[in-house]
């Protein structure tokens, strides 16, 4: 190498100087290292998950986390937080399987034909359950339900009814799914492959069926627990005597595309137009009206008439949650078709809180004029406030419900339509002040990231997340709507008070 003069070797140390001074300056980029996944991430993952859930009580309960299978032990004081907190669980990136070892405890004991007197009432006076002759026994809180049904839809719904009642420590049923025409083989494939399709829920692209008379095999790939889950009940379909998903595995790393393949690709007008009717026929609350699927665009409008407010609610579901939907302008009418007086529609909304294990111990002041339910008191959560207008909704001449209840603790809850069987008309989320003063923008940015890692259901990976004054704005690209919406949620359970989501769906 040969040697610098003095005038050159000053220019060199001078530019050396230089750009030390430059690199000095720059600002490191501060890079957020991924969680990782371990067994007791993944425990750790669903505790924080249910500690911030208000419809499970996760004091006494124990996770434990074994090459993804997750075994669910301790006590819940009733039936339907039991089977929430499996929900919450299959929600977990990483999550294969749940094994559920709750016991519920009731907290006071009922007697066994309190139980049973209010589970006939309200499977007699839900509009969906109504006309089915259902038998009911008790035996020291275990409930088995014997009887009749047109589908494995109406008998999945009996059992949520009867589990709706506070005291039940367990449901075994023995109901016979009377089909009321039988259904080749092939035609039954088909249409398991058409409503896994059109599900926005599920990533469907990666998994086989096969029938064998009338038994359903799924076999595949998907990305979660809960979409085994949602898988198996779509392949209830008319003329299913059995579904096996011992097949179907659950792979929280494989690709995304892999999984969605073409599924949301662009669907025209009509095509989206027959896939809600498909969804509104197979749902046992909606099915017997006569309910029309408008669509323009990606727009979805409902028309027609339902003689029950929760059927109402129902549909609006139902289309969301249709593949290529992102919009639905709910136009049903809710006419019931029998004269009720309001005091009579009131004493049945106040009987059906009572029965409810969340919300009879609150003081709600119920009040029915001209068909609306009003109801004003305070709950303990926007979990709870949401559950009795949905208890509220589905009561014999409520045409509306007119929701006045005070929350009392402002804890995170968004409805995830992997958990929650509720719907509320209601498009903007609920927001809470999570932040202490001791809360950076920073610290939430981190809980939002961290959110949407975890979720099995967004590309975490495509999402970029700012914050500012805790307002949380998403900028990138996903997939579909059913994931856009999911960033949301995720942001919220993250900590935002307000959410922007600028995300692009890619199928647009």
């Amino acid at each position: 190498m040969a040697l610098l003069n003095p005038r050159q070797r000053r220019t060199w140390l001078c530019a050396l100087a230089t750009l030390t001074f430059l690199v000095g300056c720059v600002p490191r980029r501060e890079v957020k290292a991924e969680p990782e996944m371990t067994n007791q991430t993944i425990s750790d993952k669903i505790s924080d998950e249910m500690l911030l859930d208000p419809g499970v009580v996760s004091t006494r309960l124990d996770i434990q986390t074994e090459d993804g299978i997750v075994t669910l032990s301790g006590q819940v004081n009733n039936i339907l937080a039991k089977e929430r907190a499996v929900r919450i669980a299959e929600t977990v990136k990483g999550v294969r399987a749940v094994v559920n070892r709750i016991e519920v405890k009731p907290s006071p004991l009922r007697t066994d034909d309190a139980i049973k007197q209010n589970i006939k009432t309200a499977l007699r006076t839900d509009p969906a359950t109504e006309a089915r002759e259902i038998d009911v026994r008790v035996n020291e809180g275990a409930v088995k339900l014997t009887g009749k049904v047109e589908s494995y839809q109406e008998l999945d719904l009996v059992k949520k009814v009867a589990q709706g009642v506070r005291g039940v420590v367990d449901l075994q049923e023995e109901i016979h799914v009377f089909y009321k025409d039988e259904r080749p083989d092939q035609e039954i494939e088909e249409e398991v492959q058409q409503t896994l399709r059109w599900d926005s829920q599920i990533n469907d692209h990666m998994i086989t069926v096969t029938v064998d008379q009338g038994q359903v095999k799924l076999a595949g790939v998907v990305g979660s627990a809960a979409e085994v889950r949602m898988a198996k009940a779509d392949a209830w379909v008319a003329g299913v005597d059995d579904v096996d998903t011992e097949h179907l595995e659950v792979d929280p790393w494989i690709h995304e595309e892999k999984l969605r393949g073409n599924k949301f690709v662009s669907k025209s007008e009509a095509e989206i137009s027959s896939a809600v009717q498909d969804a509104l026929m197979r749902d046992p609350r909606v099915k017997s009206f006569n309910v029309d699927a408008e669509v323009t665009g990606r727009t979805v409008t409902l028309r027609g008439t339902v003689d029950n407010l929760k059927a109402r609610r129902a549909a609006a579901r139902d289309a969301k949650n249709t593949v290529g939907v992102s919009y639905v302008e709910n136009r049903l009418k809710t006419r019931f078709n029998q004269n009720r007086e309001d005091s009579a529609i009131a004493a049945d909304v106040r009987d059906t809180f009572y029965r409810d294990p969340y919300i009879e111990r609150f003081d709600i002041n119920v009040t029915v004029l001209n068909d609306t339910a009003y109801l004003y008191g305070k709950v303990d959560s926007q979990y709870e406030k949401n559950r009795a207008d949905d208890l509220a909704s589905r009561v014999p001449g409520v045409v509306d419900v007119r929701n006045f209840l005070s929350v009392a603790e402002q804890r995170p809850y968004v409805s995830d339509p992997y958990i929650d069987d509720l719907f509320i008309d209601q498009d903007a989320l609920v927001r809470y002040d999570r932040r202490s003063p001791y809360q950076s923008d920073k610290e939430i940015k981190n809980d939002i990231q961290d959110e949407l890692w975890w979720s099995p259901f967004v590309s975490s990976e495509k999402i970029k997340v700012s914050v500012d004054d805790g307002i949380a704005t998403l900028k990138g690209q996903v997939s579909s709507w059913s994931e856009r919406r999911a960033s949301t949620e995720n942001a919220y359970e993250g900590g935002a008070l307000l959410v922007d989501n600028e995300l692009v769906v890619k199928s647009d």
